[in-house]
């Protein structure tokens, strides 16, 4: 994070004695990136944070991917994934699909209606998108209610738990982007000292910190209590990941305090200031995360192009460094009418394919003043792979939907599945 925060009951000085009313130490844990040499927090703990009182595998869910081969553009449909009755039974944390993934992130979709485990990813930061729905989020950092519409980035190794808020008309539908790195605002819209600088679409004051501390008691959980975290970490399974349980011998909410630039915040998409200009702006205006290897761009509601020439849909284009993977949210997707595209989809341009409007969208965007559009893009600089979620989601024709007789795309053949791979 750019900023300097403190929460809770914290000495006055760093690596110096800290103790209770009864006079036993705090524990104090160093969370920090990129060995001692990056940003980090301190955490002081009630109980020895190594602590571990059992282990077991968890069997995470299939992380296998198949390779986009022959190279096709897709439609995937994330709202097909999960009826009524699976909805009952998933939570954000186990409950996750693979949409797509790559060695350096994997994009999963989640529609919950129960409580997750406590978790922490010991592979990457997160990045959580609030498609529909509410939740709580309690984290060893403190608590935050977010709902449609937050980004919830939570660093790696960060201990926390999602609890929906329920709503059988409006359950929680998360949309998670997982690093294998760290998720930070873009370094361009950054001061060598970790300001966001005027010309960044968002500043400090739109993000927001934990509320806290929070404590085993603050959620009325008895401290002693014997619990189980789930543990993504990097191992020989598919993609890479494996995951362990680990049962610990008392409630992970015992942080009294905990101090640094390190630590989970929300940041919700209504609050990005749209950048526009005379004639139509190159994607990375819309840009509001980035990591090794990837970048989060939002598109959201906002005037259009003014020069009186103006075409205010995108221009064809090879992404010839990357893969783009737009989920649209809501409103009106102008580029992509007439390709069956809408609230829930997933289009895939792959690297090494020229893509753009739809027929007919070009002309038929002249005049517009403005797009009701709300869309989160990530942009990756290694091909994406499918996942299992990502080919039961494949409506097998969008790469149909350019030609000039395409209107009937329900008429159209599936393109031939790709061959799993375990990479």
């Amino acid at each position: 994070m750019a900023y300097y925060r403190a929460a809770g009951n914290i000495p006055p000085k760093r690596h110096t004695q800290h103790r209770r009313a009864d006079g036993e130490l705090y524990f104090e844990e160093l969370m920090g990136e990129e060995g001692f040499s990056s940003d980090s927090s301190l955490l002081y703990h009630r109980n020895i944070p190594s602590t571990v009182s059992a282990s077991r595998v968890w069997d995470v869910p299939d992380q296998s991917t198949a390779p986009n081969h022959p190279l096709t553009p897709r439609h995937l449909r994330l709202h097909d994934l999960f009826d009524d009755a699976a909805v009952a039974a998933t939570d954000v944390v186990t409950g996750r699909r693979l949409v797509l993934g790559n060695g350096d992130v994997r994009i999963s979709y989640a529609v919950a209606g129960r409580p997750s485990p406590w978790y922490r990813n010991g592979i990457g930061d997160e990045c959580v998108y609030v498609e529909r729905g509410a939740a709580r989020v309690e984290t060893v950092f403190g608590a935050f209610e977010v709902a449609e519409g937050d980004y919830v980035i939570l660093p790696r190794a960060t201990t926390h738990r999602w609890l929906p808020v329920e709503d059988a008309a409006d359950p929680l539908r998360a949309y998670c982007i997982e690093a294998n790195s760290h998720i930070t605002p873009p370094r361009r819209n950054l001061s060598s000292y970790g300001q966001l600088l005027e010309h960044a679409p968002y500043c400090e004051r739109d993000l927001r910190g934990p509320a806290g501390p929070l404590l085993a008691e603050d959620v009325g959980a008895d401290a002693a209590a014997e619990t189980d975290v789930y543990i993504k970490h990097r191992g020989n399974g598919p993609g890479g990941v494996v995951g362990t349980v680990h049962t610990l011998p008392f409630h992970p909410l015992d942080v009294v305090g905990w101090d640094g630039c390190l630590y989970p915040f929300v940041f919700n998409i209504r609050d990005f200031e749209p950048i526009t200009g005379r004639v139509h702006q190159p994607p990375p205006v819309h840009q509001v995360f980035e990591a090794t290897n990837f970048v989060v761009c939002n598109f959201v509601p906002r005037k259009v192009d003014y020069h009186p020439l103006a075409i205010p849909v995108p221009y064809y284009h090879s992404n010839v460094d990357s893969d783009e993977i737009m989920f649209y949210v809501d409103g009106d997707y102008e580029a992509r009418k007439g390709s069956g595209i809408g609230r829930g989809s997933i289009s895939v341009h792959p690297g090494g394919h020229a893509h753009g409007p739809q027929p007919g969208a070009t002309e038929g965007s002249i005049g517009v003043e403005y797009f009701d559009e709300l869309a989160v893009m990530v942009d990756t600089f290694r091909p994406l792979e499918l996942g299992e979620a990502g080919l039961a989601a494949d409506d097998g024709i969008y790469a149909l939907s350019w030609s000039r007789g395409a209107g009937q795309l329900g008429s159209g053949n599936p393109s031939p599945g790709p061959a799993r791979s375990e990479r």
